[in-house]
């Protein structure tokens, strides 16, 4: 494109056989194709005396030829419905032939995922009108709306506001938000976060530890269960965890979405976000107090409540329909060949964009370029392992996890393989390229029984297990792991990340803030030669021997008492 400036030439003796056919020739990005990363250790370690076919399996130098690749500037930022997306999927399925894996059970490495791009214009200002009051709040400074309904216009008109707290029903817990309330047509307002995880008694829902309640995409769900026109939360540095600007970025700009049957007519109108000194103006117009009305919201029996007032606001959308593509390919098992053990990374990132520093591809090398690498690592490890599995594994590497999880979603909803069949799925995301840790933190923990198989895989290296260290963050329902969960399939994510083997718990913190700060998200996320990609061969490792595992067994990992998850694998295989 025009705004682009080519710096120099992009092909690469590290690109493997084949790949070069599929490139254009220039490119934009900076120091990534002629670069390597330190290998460290060539093989991850194992210190306790794990079968020696199993020690050697997945190399570093290996992992970082395909790290490489996949994260070459000729992948163009592997965006959905780009150049990008169709040289990394046809680079992943020919690698993924290459091993000798079959395709799917249509025959094809392509699982095709329908989405629509929808480009929204809100209206300027949201008004808000009661009995005596009158509000006009802002976008972007007060408010974002966004739509899920594929229509040219959307809007709510005079539509009644009403406070459901968080926006929570857990019959687990006992908590219904929603108890004795019709909000058809109506506008409901809830706060972010659950009533654990957001409130000071440890002893509701799971704590300080987030679950799923608290995701602002399940309020989103519930509210379009009931029946709501719209839905707002409210957001609060705090017990978000991260500021308005955030909130901002994610809701401007084209968003994809999964295409629907009736092209979004079941969810809210409007979804959308208030700035906490919006939402206390609003309550104060209700004649109410946010501090109050917070503090009940985090008590046993809290009541929803109307609030007076009526919302009115609109959407302009431009809306653009297009397919993207999981890839898949599967090791048949020898004996239980009907039941499937997926691993998972997600191939997309966000293609050429906004240049920083001169630089316009948004490369994702750690984003997440390292889960592709590893996926393919253990899917050639499995290839060369003399003892086949005896149940099937699957290589899923999914579309538009950026954009909200929508590959996996897809899959979960439209499997190839049957989910009551499926043991469980190993996601992999983000692994960070620094060297071998002594930790292995589980995002999650709690969860299920995988952690068992993690922690004896953890011990073979000479590594402990981890539970997350920021739980009220909800990192286990941002990846694509979660849309298995979601569904009932026991699901593990994890990685080293938190005490590096020699330089100690201080150095890997320093690294990961300078990712978080600098890399993550932007052109700068890509290949560097200085990085030691042991550590990811060693989390690679691991997967691969949970994986064996798994593989191995006749019985099928269990959610644990007190999950979300449990429910819904019971009713998935008929309890």
């Amino acid at each position: 494109m025009s705004f682009l400036t080519p710096l120099r030439s992009c092909a690469s003796p590290w690109l493997p056989a084949g790949l070069l056919a599929l490139f254009l020739t220039g490119c934009q990005s900076k120091n990534t194709s002629e670069t390597t990363a330190t290998t460290g250790n060539t093989a991850a370690a194992d210190t306790t005396g794990a079968p020696a076919a199993a020690t050697n399996a997945i190399q570093a130098t290996e992992l970082g030829t395909y790290l490489q690749a996949v994260s070459s500037d000729e992948m163009q930022g592997r965006k959905p419905f780009t150049v990008g997306e169709e040289r990394i999927t046809n680079y992943l399925a020919a690698q993924l032939k290459q091993l000798g894996l079959q395709p799917g059970p249509d025959g094809s490495y392509f699982q095709p995922v329908p989405m629509v791009e929808i480009s929204v214009t809100p209206a300027p200002t949201m008004q808000i009108e009661g009995k005596s009051q009158k509000l006009s709040l802002q976008y972007k400074t007060d408010y974002v709306v966004f739509t899920q309904r594929e229509q040219p216009t959307v809007a709510v008109t005079n539509s009644p506001l009403v406070f459901a707290g968080h926006g929570v029903v857990a019959p687990e817990y006992g908590w219904d938000d929603y108890a004795g309330l019709d909000v058809k047509g109506k506008t409901v307002v809830v706060l972010v976060n659950d009533p654990g995880n957001a409130g000071q008694d440890s002893t509701m829902f799971k704590g300080k530890a987030m679950t799923y309640y608290g995701r602002w995409t399940y309020k989103y769900e519930e509210a379009a269960r009931h029946g709501a026109a719209g839905i707002l939360i409210v957001h609060d540095t705090k017990p978000a965890a991260y500021p308005w600007s955030v909130v901002l970025s994610g809701a401007v700009g084209p968003k994809l979405r999964p295409q629907t049957p009736d092209r979004g007519a079941s969810k809210c109108a409007v979804e959308g976000w208030l700035t906490l000194d919006a939402a206390k103006r609003l309550f104060t117009a209700a004649g109410q107090n946010y501090e109050a009305l917070y503090a009940a919201a985090n008590q046993r029996g809290f009541r929803p409540r109307a609030l007076g007032l009526s919302m009115s606001t609109s959407l302009q959308n431009k809306l653009r329909r297009q397919t993207s593509k999981n890839v898949l390919a599967v090791l048949p098992g020898t004996t239980r060949a009907g039941e499937y053990i997926i691993y998972s990374a997600h191939w997309d990132h966000f293609g050429v964009g906004k240049a920083i520093a001169g630089d316009s591809i948004y490369n994702g090398a750690v984003d997440d370029g390292t889960g592709l690498a590893a996926l393919l690592s253990i899917a050639k490890a499995y290839q060369t392992a003399k003892e086949k599995p005896a149940r099937s594994i699957v290589f899923l590497a999914v579309t538009g996890e950026e954009q909200g999880l929508l590959g996996s979603a897809y899959y979960a909803q439209h499997p190839p393989f049957p989910l009551a069949k499926t043991v469980a799925d190993l996601n992999m995301d983000m692994l960070w390229p620094y060297g071998r840790m002594k930790d292995l933190t589980v995002i999650g923990y709690g969860q299920s029984e995988l952690e068992d198989y993690a922690r004896m895989a953890a011990k073979e290296q000479g590594r402990y297990v981890l539970p997350d260290q920021t739980p009220e963050t909800g990192m286990f329902y941002r990846s694509d792991h979660f849309n298995f969960a979601h569904v009932g399939v026991p699901s593990l994510y994890a990685s080293g990340g938190f005490e590096h083997r020699t330089q100690g718990k201080a150095y890997i913190a320093e690294k990961r803030q300078n990712y978080t700060t600098n890399m993550y998200h932007k052109p700068a996320d890509q290949l560097d030669p200085t990085w030691d990609l042991s550590g990811i061969a060693e989390d690679a490792q691991l997967y691969f021997r949970v994986g064996q595992r798994l593989a191995s067994e006749t019985t099928f990992p269990k959610w644990r008492e007190g999950s979300e998850f449990k429910g819904a694998r019971n009713k998935m295989v008929g309890k």
